[in-house]
């Protein structure tokens, strides 16, 4: 897949690092955010690490989307993203994501070096398609039941949640390739952890292969997600564990893009699962 300057070879699985350039994320939150302001050099710092450790995306947040999030004003996210972005596209060799929904936002990170838009709200802000499709960068398109990280776990409800996730991304790519997003330029996240219960995000990973009759490549995010902490009894700090091993889970039933937060220890366990299921295909390590 063609990013910007850079290519992402999806054959095997790539770890995407999360990078929250925000005050109040529900588990990094503040940690490249000092005094009102972004601390550019530590968000490269910790971007030079996660490549590192086996990076090859880097995803860069301006918004908070944890449940219950407010939104920030248009300025207010440029003004924390762009430092971040020219900072790390002069340094180091990676490709940038950018973590948001807004047209603007798109538009000037494209300019300045990002390689993809990752879309929480599956570019459904007025304007967001025609600025999507104008930068002419790939788009990861996700399902969120509710209008808004602020409302999406007021008591979500799913007849069948793999179909309902499946038919709101088919609509979604049909949008795209409506607005000129070729499918080529299209990646899907089934959105776990927004709007969905812990029954639901089970039933979910349980049957992501499911997802496959999408054709599209697919992103997972679940790292230190509420879903774990449910799921294991762990506060936020103790669940990398719980998200290795959705990380494997995931893998094995066909994810080409993990979103991660503890980067070297999901990179391990990633490779070890692609070598055990290569093996089982009869191919060499």
């Amino acid at each position: 897949m063609q990013c910007g300057d850079r290519r992402l070879d999806l054959s095997r699985v790539q770890v995407m690092g999360i990078l929250n350039v925000t005050p109040d994320s529900f588990s990094d939150g503040g940690s490249y955010y000092r005094g009102g302001c972004l601390a550019a050099e530590q968000a490269l710092q910790r971007a030079a690490e996660m490549v590192d450790e086996g990076a090859t995306i880097v995803d860069i947040g301006g918004e908070s989307t944890r449940p219950g999030a407010a939104p920030v004003s248009v300025q207010e996210e440029l003004d924390r993203v762009l430092p971040a972005v020219e900072r790390i596209r002069a340094e180091l060799d990676v490709v940038i994501s950018i973590d948001s929904s807004t047209p603007e936002v798109f538009t000037e990170t494209a300019t300045i070096g990002a390689g993809m838009l990752n879309d929480v709200r599956a570019l459904t802000r007025e304007g967001a398609l025609e600025a999507a499709a104008a930068t002419g960068l790939p788009v990861c398109l996700m399902h969120m039941q509710g209008n808004t990280p602020a409302d999406m776990q007021w008591a979500p409800h799913y007849d069948d949640v793999v179909q309902e996730v499946a038919d709101f991304l088919t609509r979604r790519v049909q949008a795209c390739e409506r607005a000129g997003i070729p499918r080529e330029r299209l990646i899907l996240d089934p959105g776990f952890g927004f709007g969905k219960t812990l029954e639901h995000n089970l039933r979910l990973l349980n049957r992501l292969e499911a997802l496959h009759a999408l054709a599209l490549p697919l992103l997972v995010g679940t790292s230190r997600k509420t879903m774990i902490g449910q799921a294991l009894d762990r506060p936020v700090d103790q669940r990398q564990a719980g998200s290795l091993a959705t990380a494997v889970i995931a893998v094995s039933k066909g994810a080409h893009i993990m979103r991660v937060h503890d980067v070297a220890a999901t990179v391990d366990a990633v490779r070890m699962t692609e070598a055990v299921l290569r093996e089982s295909k009869g191919e060499q390590p």
